[in-house]
């Protein structure tokens, strides 16, 4: 029996295998953040084709925290109709549905006609963009604006009907903005020490499990290590890991921190080495994504207990067949 085909029992869940849809901006949303019937059918087309669990996108959770033109917005109750239709959807084809809540932070990629200079932990030009407006550092008001932005949005979430909530931590938005010493430079309880830097991910964890309940799965998108001299390391990511669990995350997702997957990554399964390292610390599911283009590349890293899950990103959108023709390699 193929590692890759067994059917994970999780949180109330039971996931029929372990390839996952990671959440990949595909830009088919309206300017307004919503929806549309794009969307929905590009969903479809890979869902219905032996996916255990689909993340959808990543969601801003208010309209300052709007990444790219295209993104899609769990921000208001105007998205609901959408939201609602997607993950039913999704559903239908067989696979269980998250959605990733976030906000951008600093990384903002367009100018929207009512520009306002986009908020960050530190007045620190983001290191992950080529250029970029210099941001405002959040005032606590702000920050506690934030946390109800997020509690706001994962309540929406639920209440479409996703099966689990994912907050967005890595690739250089807000929440990898606060951890990460190169963009927090504050002096107050969000600043300083790594515990410090790391409050704000850890209320906000607190917050959206106040929003969802005891039962609903909570999964949490950690950037590793952010790539760059100065940076977030390994040990921070591992660090902060066993600290979202203690805090109530149900699913880490691993991933790349200030710069994603580009810092010098390539080859079959990138981010192996984080997912085994965090794996060894904490209880809860590990899912790897990175560079995994192969089923038996996939099966390897289970059989290396590294992961738990495995996210197959790019090589799903090319061929929204791959875990059907990928259960015909592994099992015939």
């Amino acid at each position: 029996m193929s590692l890759l085909f067994e059917p994970l029992k999780w949180k109330g869940m039971e996931l029929k295998n372990r390839i996952v849809m990671p959440p990949m901006a595909n830009g088919k949303a309206t300017p307004e953040g919503h929806v549309t019937q794009e969307m929905v059918n590009y969903y479809r087309e890979r869902a219905q084709h032996g996916i255990a669990l689909v993340i959808v996108e990543h969601s801003y959770v208010n309209s300052r925290g709007k990444a790219h033109e295209g993104q899609m917005g769990i921000h208001n109750d105007k998205t609901m109709d959408g939201l609602t239709t997607l993950v039913k959807t999704i559903k239908e084809c067989g696979s269980a549905a998250v959605i990733q809540i976030t906000h951008a932070g600093s990384q903002i990629e367009y100018t929207p006609s009512s520009f306002h200079p986009p908020l960050s932990a530190s007045s620190v030009v983001n290191p992950a963009l080529d250029a970029g407006p210099m941001p405002d550092c959040m005032s606590l008001q702000e920050i506690e604006a934030v946390t109800d932005d997020f509690y706001a949005a994962a309540v929406r979430a639920k209440e479409a009907g996703f099966d689990g909530v994912e907050i967005h931590g890595a690739h250089g938005y807000l929440l990898n903005q606060f951890y990460s010493p190169l963009t927090n430079l504050r002096q107050d309880q969000y600043g300083g020490t790594r515990d410090k830097r790391l409050a704000l991910a850890l209320e906000l964890v607190s917050r959206v499990r106040q929003a969802v309940g005891s039962d609903f799965p909570i999964l949490y998108r950690l950037g590793v290590e952010d790539g760059m001299p100065g940076g977030l390391s390994l040990e921070d990511g591992v660090y902060a890991a066993m600290r979202l669990e203690k805090a109530g995350v149900d699913l880490l997702d691993i991933s790349g921190g200030m710069l994603g997957s580009r810092a010098g990554r390539s080859g079959p399964a990138y981010f192996e080495f984080a997912s085994a390292a965090v794996k060894e610390m904490v209880t809860a599911p590990v899912l790897v994504t990175g560079g995994i283009t192969d089923p038996h590349e996939a099966e390897k890293v289970l059989e290396n207990k590294s992961a738990d899950l495995i996210g197959v990103g790019r090589a799903l959108l090319q061929d929204p067949l791959w875990a059907m023709k990928a259960q015909k390699k592994l099992v015939g």
